[in-house]
């Protein structure tokens, strides 16, 4: 038998359980997000609660373990004057709007999301443990599992049936025990909790991007576009992304090539040279969370000063515009620092 799991819909301060899954409303705009954004996890150490705010943009507190060009595979955004947001917000209680000017440093950010390759690297110099490994299981899609894996789950999530809690489930067994990555090197790494972001960034000497570095490179030069392409998803007949086709989450006819990730190299870049910066995977930026924007003019934002959720970026492979619409430039979705899942990964960058 299967026990659905169900939780509270508001939780108004922190509660440390080892699972929260928490619904945030979106009136009738939405049903629910099929890419993970309900999937949050608590660990029942207080230090899981929510902190202030630090200085994680200092990229002198940390010195580079590994570091032959910190640059290489980079490409820099010049300082300057862009927009972000979007005063046509699709989902409103998201927080994708207003637009808003905000005025940037130069930076540099990663032309390719973080790898499983690159990945292995960072745990093979560290010895690092993801938190998904330390709980023991990450969420995945049901989809892409194994029968044998399946059978073995007794338990799905109320709001999101089609994401599992399966065990042993990390970067390097994406689908659970009976999985591997020796054919997915070069693919983006997935069950990576922002925890597990900053810790790899950080031994690079790098940082995450905040959400404002993140949406202008996204933009690509172009202001007031859905994509980082344009506003036809499909210039040209051409897939420029890795996004559910069908119907989801019963058929996923993958006519982009993929059921799951892809390459961190596949598809076009934008016109800044960065990749699969919107589908394939979430990518975590440093910002804690909110919602209520300033339409004013502000310089090097950073988000709240603290919170529990932090800002993922971009959608994911499996983003459709019937329950997720996410895969834009202005989309914006939220976990706790904590959680991981199989579409769940990160670029990173670093102060020019």
């Amino acid at each position: 038998m299967i026990e659905v799991l169900t939780f509270p819909l508001k939780i108004s301060e922190c509660i440390c359980l080892l699972y929260v899954f928490v619904i945030f409303a979106n009136a009738s705009e939405e049903k629910d997000c099929g890419c993970g954004k309900n999937l949050n996890r608590q660990r029942l150490e207080e230090s899981s609660c929510p902190v202030d705010n630090e200085d994680i943009l200092d990229d002198e507190l940390f010195k580079p373990i590994y570091k032959t060009d910190l640059t290489a595979k980079m490409v820099e955004i010049k300082g300057g004057s862009y927009f972000i947001g979007t005063n046509a917000p699709f989902f409103v209680a998201d927080g994708e709007g207003p637009r808003r000017e905000v005025e940037l440093n130069s930076f540099y950010i990663d032309k390719y999301e973080v790898s499983n390759a690159d990945f292995s690297k960072f745990v093979k110099a560290t010895e690092h443990k993801t938190e998904a490994e330390k709980f023991g299981d990450s969420f995945v899609f049901e989809g892409l599992l194994s029968d044998t894996v399946k059978n073995e789950i007794k338990e799905v999530v109320a709001q999101a049936p089609w994401w599992l809690p399966v065990k042993q489930a990390a970067w390097n067994r994406p689908e659970g025990s009976d999985s591997n990555i020796s054919d997915r090197m070069d693919h983006a790494v997935v069950h990576v909790s922002w925890n597990d972001a900053m810790a790899y960034c950080k031994w690079l000497g790098k940082r995450l991007p905040t959400e404002a570095e993140w949406e202008v490179t996204c933009r690509g030069g172009l202001n007031d576009r859905l994509f980082p392409w344009g506003n036809k998803l499909l210039p040209n007949n051409e897939h420029r992304t890795n996004i559910w086709q069908g119907e989801f989450p019963v058929n996923n006819t993958a006519e982009d090539g993929f059921i799951g990730t892809n390459p961190v190299t596949h598809f076009p870049p934008n016109d800044y040279g960065v990749y699969n910066i919107v589908g394939n995977v979430w990518e975590w930026t440093s910002d804690w969370w909110m919602t209520d924007h300033t339409s004013e003019k502000q310089i090097n934002p950073t988000g709240a000063p603290s919170g529990s959720d932090k800002v993922k970026k971009g959608g994911s492979y499996l983003c459709h515009k019937s329950y997720c619409y996410r895969y834009r430039c202005a989309a914006r979705s939220q976990n706790t620092p904590d959680t991981s899942a199989g579409n769940l990964g990160f670029r990173c960058a670093v102060s020019a």
